[in-house]
């Protein structure tokens, strides 16, 4: 059964972008280090899929709303996801994206990201004040 979503296994590419310093070396004070995990080629097979099941769900859910109580309905959701994701913090504190997560239904259910590696503990790590400069435009 298709639900005409084409396959997200495509080349995979590696790319960094890293701003350079004055001297041609990435700046790590203002980037912070980048890990090497996202880098990989997925492990399993099932991954890709497993990543992108969200967006998925999404899309179908939006469908069957426009379906079911018309255009509105997923214009409406989509301007409150919208707002939702808008509303952040300062750029060195994680999000917890609650506001999403109750609006997709979510808020209830335990999932690996609640558990594995969460973003307290993340690898990535920057001097606070030098990224607040840098989103600022001051340095």
């Amino acid at each position: 059964m298709s639900f005409g979503f084409g396959s997200k296994n495509g080349p995979s590419t590696l790319r960094t972008n890293t701003s350079e310093g004055s001297y041609g070396v990435p700046d790590l004070m203002t980037t912070g280090l980048a890990a090497r995990k996202v880098h990989v080629v997925p492990a399993h097979p099932l991954e890709a899929t497993e990543k992108s099941f969200h967006d998925n769900k999404l899309r179908m859910e939006m469908n069957m709303l426009r379906n079911t109580q018309g255009l509105h309905a997923p214009l409406k959701m989509a301007m409150e996801l919208k707002a939702a994701q808008k509303i952040g913090r300062l750029p060195f504190l994680p999000s917890s994206n609650l506001m999403s997560d109750v609006l997709m239904g979510r808020d209830d259910q335990m999932s690996f990201e609640d558990f594995l590696n969460p973003v307290e503990f993340r690898e990535e790590a920057g001097q606070p004040h030098a990224i607040v400069e840098k989103s600022l435009g001051i340095l």
